[in-house]
Parts: structure tokens; C-alpha cells; sequence
């Protein structure tokens, strides 16, 4: 029970090496979601490559978690002003003092790791570091929930994610609590649900902390800014492995965003990015071979990152040995299935390029060229979006976030369950003459109308395998057993970067404004970093709606004050225009290397 500056103790469990022989440096991971109360064996593999190396392993829970003291409150707030301030920053800050002063045979050098929210408690020791830290690696922390990550997307809920792990982790302090579903498929829970504001009116009646801020908070308010603790960053105070993935559900966007804050001063070049091909935290899963049916061509890319990369990290930088990394950036390249390492991240040979949508369903590389006429089909394509009838996120039945379940991967999901709908556009292009390879951030321009005052727009964008991709499993006399056609990649429609922008904060973050009906205006959707190869033979899609329910919570189409306490009344069935013209060519714009 680790004593901190306001008089709190912290569970934490310490585990040494039983044949240690001289000191060893410690390695510490801080946690809300329980300490070990025995030595596990064996070993994790997620921590073997480094358990080789020899390091004393220490695992906090966090204060309010479990047996620690104190209050939870799920927040990444950090206020350095105030001296007398308790946050996570703190916690670990004194934490790290009293391991060096008091647990035997250490060598007074201090690394912390973790991912997902361990990842957030490692990344915010960067904003204040105790001396004796000497390596960081922060993996998938978030950094600003309003913006990206875990709760919202640019100001858009993510309804069921934030729901359900609130509940999570404010249920009961000792323990992790999954909400009770009592219908199957959580699509039809969440719809059956209706408006928000009938989540608190119906099931947590206020006693959900976090939930209660969400809900009180619609727009990018103090309360928001506060939680953004990136913004304090601006140089690369710790040396920090950052690790990303590029299917990460939870949070994709946040090692990159402290990659780039601490890249404002980083003198000694310790600031450093890693990103592959893997859903929320699977790089340290035992071998990270595929995500869901996609391969990773015999490379085991958990294994190897692990291997080269994260264990000689603090082998460098904790006991002194090895080469520092010469890189920037290394990435496992989906596509081509290889590892690379670039000197720059983003490469500066990578050439902005515009994928451009038009009007009769195609893309290519070259411009809208009709002329601007009075055949409005030659200028837009339009759908109708209805509240009422959204667009599902993943194939139903959807199974509640946790535990287990389809989460982790439904963002490789083949996107052909979707791309029938009357409610989602599909553009496609001609099959490629030639290996595509895109490195760096993409995003989509859209202009776009809506008949209502408020909307969402979504964006996919998408590989599309060909029809041969792969030769069937089976033998053509027997034919699939029962599941197994679905398990081909053979006309498979992978995503590659998908996002949300909503309208009432096209113009302002912290005051929502509606939209004009049926007036186009300019929709910038960003689409985060990547690295894949589209292969010859590949299709390019793009396909756009405006629901993705229940990840995203469902926009009235009507401007309200608040979506969270619309009623039933405000949603309305809206006519959804996306522009193809030379004057309002909607397009995606991408990274290419030449």
C-alpha cells in the first residue's frame, strides 16, 4: 500500500526475479482493472521478450480502484498549478519515489508501459516526470475525449462504447461490471431505448459519474478542454515509445497525437511512433498473425514487435545496452505485409493525391469534368437517412461491447452487409494496374446537403479484394461446411479508415449552429494515419452514410439545443446530397508514395 502526497495508499503488487543476482531497473504499470494477488504462471506473453532482460515488475491499481484508497474519478485531468492537485500525473510521480527509495536491489531506473488506460497513466508522466524515469512507452492512451478516442469522434457519442464502459468501471470499485442486456441483439436494445436522455431515465437514474459529465456536457466545453491533457505537452520530456494500431475501436488516434505534441521539441530524437496492423491492444497478444480473416503473411507481428522493438527499446534505456533506434517511425505495412522504418513520419516523398467521387457511383484520379448543366443527376447522388432505421455499425446481432464478443475486430469486418442499403453510397473504381501504396494521414473533403438542419456523415474508405483473392478451403466435390463461405477474403470489402463528422460543429466545437437545409457546404473529415499497399487487382470504395448506430448515437436531423435531451419528436427522416461536380468535387485525399 504505496503511500502518495495526500495521505491515500495505493495496491500495488511488486514481483521480482527469483534469481536475481545485482540490481535490476523497474518496470511499472498503473491499472483500474486489478492487480494480480499472485505471480502468474506463467508469465504473460505479453511481457516474456522483457521478463528476459530482467526487471523488477510493478502493477498499481489506480486510487478508488479495489483495494487502493481514494476516489475513481475516470478522468485524465492534470492541473500542475495547484500544488496540493491529486491526479494521475502525481500518483505515479510519488509512486516512483517511493519504489526507488524502498524496494530492494533496484538500479534507481524507472520504466513505465501500459495499453489503453495503463497506456493513459503512462503517457501522463510525461507532462510531469519524476527524475528516476528514464524510458516511457505510452500504447493506445487517449488524449482528448471529446475530439477522438474512446467517447466521441469530433463531437459525435459513441453511444454504446461510452455507455456500457462507464458502467464498467463506476458500477462497483471492486470489481468490473458489465450492464445487464435483456434484449440479445444491443442494436435493438439501444433503439428499443429511444432518445438518450432515456438511458439515465431508465437504467442508471444518475448513479454513473462519468455518464452523468457526458450527458451534461454536449459541446467542447472547459469541462472537455480540462480532460485534453495533450495540450499540455509540447516537447519530448521522457524517452517514449508510442505504439498505435491501425484497427484500433478504441483508441486510434491518440498515440499519434502525443507523437506529434512531443515532436514540437525533441532535440535528442527519443520521441518515437509505432503503428501495425492490429485491433485495440493486440500487439501484445501471443502472435498477432491476422485480424480477423485478414493475414498477416506468416509474420507474427505481435512477437516481432515485442521482440525488436519495444523489449531493445528499454533494454536501451534501462540497462544501458544495445543501439538507440535510428528510425522515427516503424510500421507494419498491411498490404505488402512488411515491416518498415522512415526517417520522417509523415514521409516527405509521400505525395498528396485526390481520389475523387463522382455521380454515377465511380472513382478515379482524375476530376468531375461535365460540365456544371441541369441534369442534376450528373451533379450529386442523394439517399434518404431515417432516425429511426440506422445504418448498424457491425453485422447483427451486435453483442455488447464486453466482455469478448465481435469488438475487437469489427473494423476489418467485410463492409458488402452494408453496401445494398438504399441509406449508404458506394463509389468504386476500376481494378488497379498497379500496386498503390499509401503512407501517412488520409482524409475525405465531402461537399454535402441535408434537407434537415442538423446531420452525420460517415466515411469508409475501403479495399475491395478481388473475386479470386484466394482459393477456396475446401475441396469443390464437398463444397464449404456450414460459416465457412463467409470465411473467404474473395470479394472482401476491408476498411481501411473510417470516421464521423456532425454537422452542428462544422463550424464551432464549443457552440453547436444548425445547418441551412439543402444548402452544400464543405464537410473536412479526418481520417487518421495508415500505412497499406491497395495491391493490383484491388478495387478503391468510398462508401458514405449517415448513421452507424448504436457506436454513434443517432442525430435527430433536427437542431437542438442538446442532442442528449432531444425527444422523440425532434428525429426526423432527412435527404442526404453528396456533391460530384467540378465545382464541388467531394473527394478523398491521399498519401501516395510514389
Amino acid at each position: 500500500m504505496i503511500p502518495v502526497r495526500d495521505g491515500v495508499h495505493l495496491q500495488t503488487a511488486i514481483i521480482t526475479p527469483v534469481d536475481q543476482h545485482g540490481p535490476l531497473p523497474i518496470l511499472l504499470r498503473r491499472t483500474p482493472y486489478g492487480v494480480p494477488d499472485k505471480v502468474p504462471d506463467p508469465l504473460p506473453a505479453s511481457i516474456k521478450e522483457l521478463a528476459r532482460d530482467g526487471y523488477i515488475f510493478v502493477i498499481q491499481n489506480l486510487r478508488g480502484r479495489f483495494k487502493s484508497e481514494g476516489v475513481f474519478k475516470l478522468s485524465s485531468a492534470v492541473d500542475l498549478s495547484d500544488p496540493k492537485a491529486t491526479n494521475e500525473t502525481t500518483d505515479a510521480y510519488d509512486t516512483i519515489d517511493w519504489l526507488v527509495k524502498n524496494v530492494p536491489h533496484n538500479n534507481g531506473e524507472v520504466g513505465i508501459f501500459g495499453v489503453s488506460y495503463d497506456g493513459l497513466t503512462a503517457a501522463l508522466t510525461l507532462l510531469h516526470p519524476h527524475p528516476a524515469l528514464k524510458a516511457v512507452s505510452e500504447q493506445a492512451s487517449p488524449v482528448d475525449q471529446w475530439m477522438n478516442d474512446d467517447d466521441h469522434r469530433y463531437g459525435a457519442l459513441r453511444e454504446s462504447y461510452d455507455f456500457e464502459y462507464a458502467v464498467m468501471e463506476q458500477s462497483d470499485k471492486s470489481k468490473n461490471t458489465h450492464f445487464d442486456f435483456d434484449i440479445y441483439d444491443t442494436y435493438e436494445w439501444y433503439l428499443h431505448v429511444g432518445p438518450l436522455a432515456q438511458l439515465n431515465a431508465k437504467y442508471l437514474h444518475g448513479s454513473i459519474p462519468y455518464w452523468n459529465s457526458t450527458v451534461e456536457h454536449p459541446d467542447y466545453d472547459d469541462f472537455w478542454k480540462k480532460e485534453a491533457w495533450v495540450n499540455q505537452l509540447h516537447s519530448a520530456t521522457v524517452p517514449n515509445l508510442n505504439v498505435a494500431g491501425f484497427w484500433d475501436q478504441e483508441d486510434p488516434w491518440g498515440p499519434w497525437q502525443i507523437f506529434r505534441h512531443a515532436q514540437e521539441n525533441d532535440p535528442q530524437h527519443t520521441n518515437i511512433m509505432v503503428a501495425g496492423p492490429w485491433y485495440h491492444g493486440e500487439w501484445q497478444t501471443p502472435k498477432a498473425d491476422r485480424i480477423g480473416i485478414v493475414p498477416f503473411g506468416g509474420h507474427e507481428t505481435a512477437r516481432e514487435f515485442r521482440e525488436n522493438i519495444e523489449a531493445p527499446f528499454f533494454r536501451y534505456y534501462l540497462h544501458g545496452q544495445g543501439a538507440k533506434p535510428e528510425w522515427q517511425a516503424s510500421t507494419f505495412q498491411s498490404g505488402s505485409n512488411s515491416w518498415h522504418t522512415y526517417a520522417a513520419w509523415p514521409p516527405p516523398e509521400a505525395k498528396a493525391t485526390n481520389l475523387y467521387l463522382h455521380a454515377d457511383g465511380t472513382l478515379s484520379f482524375s476530376a468531375p469534368s461535365n460540365p456544371e448543366s441541369k441534369d442534376l443527376s450528373k451533379l450529386f447522388r442523394e439517399y434518404v437517412s431515417d432516425p429511426a432505421d440506422p445504418v448498424p455499425y457491425r453485422q447483427r446481432p451486435i453483442s455488447p461491447t464486453y466482455p469478448a464478443g465481435d469488438w475487437r475486430t469489427w473494423e476489418v469486418a467485410d463492409q458488402r452487409f452494408v453496401d445494398h442499403r438504399p441509406d449508404v453510397l458506394s463509389f468504386l473504381s476500376e481494378p488497379l494496374d498497379h500496386d498503390l501504396t499509401v503512407t501517412g494521414p488520409l482524409s475525405a473533403v465531402l461537399f454535402a446537403s441535408t434537407s434537415g438542419t442538423d446531420s452525420d456523415f460517415v466515411v469508409k474508405f475501403i479495399d475491395v479484394f478481388p473475386q479470386n483473392a484466394e482459393a477456396n478451403a475446401w475441396k469443390p466435390e464437398d463444397g464449404p461446411k456450414p460459416g465457412e463461405y463467409a470465411q473467404s477474403l474473395n470479394g472482401y470489402e476491408l476498411p481501411i479508415a473510417m470516421e464521423v463528422r456532425r454537422g452542428r460543429y462544422l463550424t464551432n466545437y464549443e457552440k453547436p449552429h444548425a445547418l441551412t437545409p439543402n444548402q452544400p457546404r464543405e464537410w473536412n473529415v479526418p481520417l487518421r494515419d495508415h500505412d497499406h499497399v491497395f495491391l493490383k487487382g484491388h478495387r478503391l470504395m468510398v462508401q458514405i452514410q449517415s448513421t452507424w448506430f448504436p457506436l454513434i448515437d443517432r442525430n435527430p436531423q433536427k437542431f437542438v439545443p442538446s442532442i442528449y435531451q432531444a425527444e422523440a419528436a425532434d428525429f426526423v427522416v432527412a435527404t442526404q446530397r453528396i456533391y460530384c461536380s467540378p465545382k464541388m468535387p467531394s473527394h478523398v485525399v491521399l498519401p501516395v508514395i510514389p
